[in-house]
């Protein structure tokens, strides 16, 4: 069957990009055609049509309007969808000019992927958008990530066992492997919901990778930027490789990369940063999150650093020591940090204006938000104290040397530009004559013809002169017939072009009024080619600064984050951590951030401090937390492992004081969950995390588990949690906080020097538990699960039943153990009936007698006397 030339064209792009949506540009819209028309409906809830017919069959069709784009385009990246744009790279006037039939050239001029998204409309401001690549090159491994939005470009040597916790820690939204490793990688990756996208394994390849990124940074060699492995460059150049085929060779400017190292950041897997909160809630979302609490940042690049900090807090003492040194200096200074935070309010996002910039998906908006970010950090730097410590005395040089580039914007900028180039209206007036000219002519024609009607009319005498216009002649002069004899004789006709005789008026032009009506005619599209022509000049002069300018967004970020911690200090009441590279832990009053918030916003209750001592010199370093339900074990554990995570962020905690010595690694065992998807029950899940607990954790590590073995039979779960409580001591020597309610447990404490028992107490009052929240040295006696139970509303019946299995299962344990078949077999059947009511007993006379005692008429020797009467009464 025929195909139609649009059709084949179609075709032809579409076979090149087969595994993408192809977003095909017709004049206003963008259309999809045959199985992607179908899958965009559906994912889109748009109208599915159709045009014309192919091998005999409908054709479905569906379309999107091309100024509403980016909304459809977001939708589609989230559900999985890979869009290749393809654009008009002519108009049909152009096409034309070939041929009658000739259509409109088109091409692919970006494929729109999960981790290669610029735009702000499409992306969190306050989030990274990492696109990761690992590559494996015999046994050796590495991840690569980039952010192309910022910039951002960082590779760090790895093993393959610990590709899952750094995913969990960059959260990239996707990720490219070698073709021959997807099906062995895939599921690590959707663990973590992260896109994957198989590459060939040329793309992998080491010396084409060093090739790749020298041509990148212009540069004849990489050592300049770090010693890499081989592993380490072709996972770069496979970054790379990538994005010059979605960008369609348009790359974005990149910061030269940095090697990150596991050893200097503190490690955590996948389970913990799960448990712990830190990013984002169990229940999804970043509320609730400990991000959530700690973001005062008023900056999206001070809120993406801070992320950053808090996924990785750093195990370099000097390191820590300096961020917290610019934090305290901001709490000192009050009036500093708040009048910065005012300032930086205003600051855009300079690193995405950028990075837009230079893959030509920016416009004018963008170029105003570098100028007036690099005006307000010239503000800054101009007006930064003498006495600032190493980090913010560094970041307030960087906001420096912008001047000309500064100038130059101001210069040509309007104060608001549209968003769009092709808008055009953007360049300041006085900046090119030009330009002057043209929007003159453009939007002030009729005052241009008038003083040219003048100066004709003086010219001749002939103060009757008019200048006028037709859709025949243009513009032309206009003067009676009387004065046609002046017009046509010497000098004047030597500049007046006879045109058209009428009976009563005759009509002439000169060469100035028909350059003048061209000029005119033309003024609007002239305006806009000269607009443009000065926006690639600009374009030009920026990325000519940009790793300046980076350095610059980068500093601002440094400044917004610490000024935003001490801020949040301040506010919380946040104390300054002490770090050095003992193995102190001990913490005075510590609070649960996130906690301590939510009570504050539910009812105003205070949240209840406590004390935790695991430092190995002067206590235990193991500690066998017991206590019921419900009265905050969880949290506890939880809160000191924030605490460590803060410090090492370069962050005041959340507590009275606190000495901590660099921590290494955090393990968390906290929550039951299952994984059906493969098979996995919750004591399966448990175990498998406590195993990589056990076999990862070192001296300096801190762990924190929660009621390991509960998921089987009462003696397994027994011991299991008992000798891993004993491995932990022994072998891994971490610091830890193990809560259990197997109270058999606590006889642990006398057998083993570095543990430690403590306890969550609790008040019983009339029968009702009361939590205390309250840590203090000693182990619980019972766990009042039935009395919780019944605070979760139990119906009376069962709570009525628990307390009789309960007591006669006590009393079996008192009696040096009862068969458990007996127990069973003496006791009374189940009765769904509500319990009976409690029996109404005679008041007490002891209480009758106090009901008439005043206190303060009472001497002592009366006080004495009524206790030997209230202990008489009682028997009675």
């Amino acid at each position: 069957m025929t195909v139609t030339p649009m059709m084949a064209q179609y075709l032809e792009i579409k076979a090149a990009h087969e595994g993408a949506l192809l977003f095909y540009r017709m004049g206003d819209f963008y259309e999809m055609f045959f199985d992607d028309a179908v899958a965009a409906a559906e994912a889109l809830d748009i109208a599915l049509t159709k045009r014309g017919k192919h091998d005999g069959e409908d054709i479905p069709m569906c379309g999107v309007p091309v100024h509403a784009a980016e909304g459809y385009l977001l939708t589609l990246i989230r559900k999985g969808f890979r869009v290749a744009v393809c654009e008009q790279m002519e108009s049909p006037a152009e096409a034309k000019k070939r041929g009658y039939k000739s259509i409109v050239k088109r091409d692919v001029v970006r494929l729109v992927t999960p981790g290669t998204l610029t735009e702000d409309s499409l992306l969190e401001a306050r989030r990274h958008n990492f696109l990761a690549a690992f590559a494996e090159v015999r046994g050796d491994c590495a991840l690569a990530w980039v952010d192309i939005s910022t910039g951002e470009f960082r590779v760090m040597a790895l093993d393959l066992a610990l590709l899952g916790p750094e995913l969990a820690r960059l959260a990239p939204s996707e990720l490219i492997v070698a073709d021959n490793k997807e099906s062995e990688l895939r599921p690590v990756v959707e663990d973590f919901g992260i896109s994957l996208t198989p590459l060939g394994r040329a793309a992998f390849d080491s010396a084409g990778g060093s090739d790749k990124l020298c041509a990148l940074f212009k540069v004849a060699a990489l050592d300049g930027f770090g010693t890499f492995d081989r592993a380490e460059i072709g996972a770069m150049g496979a970054l790379i490789d990538y994005l010059d085929m979605t960008q369609k060779g348009k790359l974005p400017l990149l910061r030269p990369p940095q090697q990150d190292s596991q050893a200097k950041t503190v490690q955590i897997d996948a389970a913990t940063r799960r448990n712990l909160e830190l990013t984002s809630a169990l229940s999804g979302g970043r509320a609730g999150s400990l991000l959530a609490v700690m973001d005062h940042t008023v900056t999206s690049a001070g809120a993406r650093l801070l992320e950053r900090r808090l996924s990785s807090p750093s195990r370099a003492l000097d390191t820590v020591s300096e961020r917290l040194e610019a934090v305290e200096y901001a709490v000192a200074n009050s009036s500093f940090t708040q009048s910065i935070r005012s300032a930086m309010r205003s600051v855009p996002d300079m690193d995405r204006a950028l990075s837009r910039l230079s893959l030509d998906r920016g416009g004018p908006r963008d170029m105003a938000a570098l100028r007036n970010g690099l005006t307000q950090a010239q503000t800054l730097h101009d007006t930064a104290p003498s006495d600032l410590p190493d980090l913010l005395s560094k970041a307030f040089g960087d906001l420096d040397g912008h001047a000309v580039l500064i100038d130059r914007l101001e210069t040509m900028l309007v104060a608001e530009p549209p968003l769009l180039a092709r808008d055009g209206g953007f360049i300041a007036s006085g900046c090119d004559d030009e330009l002057d000219e043209a929007r003159t002519l453009r939007d002030e024609g009729r005052s241009v013809i008038a003083q040219y009607q003048q100066e004709y009319a003086a010219l001749t005498g002939i103060f009757s002169l008019k200048i006028k216009h037709n859709n025949v002649l243009g513009y032309f002069i206009e003067v009676t017939a009387t004065h046609a004899d002046k017009m046509m004789s010497q000098p004047l006709s030597d500049t007046f072009i006879h045109r058209q005789t009428t009976s009563n008026q005759v009509r002439f032009t000169t060469v100035e009024l028909s350059e003048l009506e061209t000029k005119i005619l033309n003024a609007g599209g002239r305006a806009l080619e000269i607009e443009k022509r000065l926006y690639e000049e600009l374009g030009t002069l920026i990325t000519g600064h940009a790793a300046q300018i980076a350095q610059t967004a980068r500093a601002l970020a440094e400044v917004d984050l610490a000024t935003a911690l001490a801020h949040l200090a301040t506010a919380e009441n946040w104390c300054k951590p002490a770090l050095d590279t003992s193995r102190a832990f001990e913490i005075e009053g510590c609070r649960h951030p996130v906690v301590e918030k939510a009570l504050r916003n539910q009812d105003g209750s205070p949240f209840i401090a406590n004390d935790c001592n695991l430092s190995a010199d002067q206590t235990a370093a193991v500690w066998l937390l017991t206590g019921p339900n419900m009265a905050g074990k969880s949290t506890f554990l939880r809160q000191n492992a924030l605490i460590a995570i803060l410090a090492q962020m370069g962050s005041y905690v959340p507590a009275t004081s606190a000495h901590i010595g660099l921590v290494s690694q955090i393990f968390s065992r906290v929550g039951a969950s299952d994984d059906l998807a493969r098979g996995r029950s919750t004591f399966m899940v448990e175990m498998v995390e406590t195993a990589a607990i056990l076999n990862q954790a070192d001296d300096c590590a801190l762990v924190i588990l929660d009621e390991i073995g509960r998921g089987t039979a009462t003696y397994d779960g027994l011991s299991i949690a008992w000798a891993t409580l004993e491995h932990l001591h022994d072998v891994n020597k971490s610091r830890a906080l193990f809560a259990t309610h197997y109270h058999e447990m606590t006889a642990l404490a006398a057998k083993l020097d570095g543990v430690e028992n403590a306890t969550v107490t609790v008040k019983e009052w009339d029968g009702e538990v009361i939590f205390l929240h309250e840590v203090k040295r000693g182990a619980a006696d019972r766990s009042y699960g039935v009395q919780v139970a019944q605070l979760a509303g139990l119906p009376p019946a069962v709570i009525a039943r628990a307390r009789i299995v309960l007591d006669a299962l006590e009393s079996g344990e008192r009696e040096g153990g009862v068969a458990q078949k007996t127990l069973i077999d003496d006791l009374p059947l189940f009765s769904a009936s509500p319990a009976p009511p409690p029996v109404k007993t005679a008041p007490s006379p002891a209480l009758e007698m106090l009901n008439d005692i005043h206190p303060d008429d009472l001497t002592p020797k009366d006080a004495l006397n009524l206790i030997y009467k209230l202990k008489d009464a009682a028997k009675s």
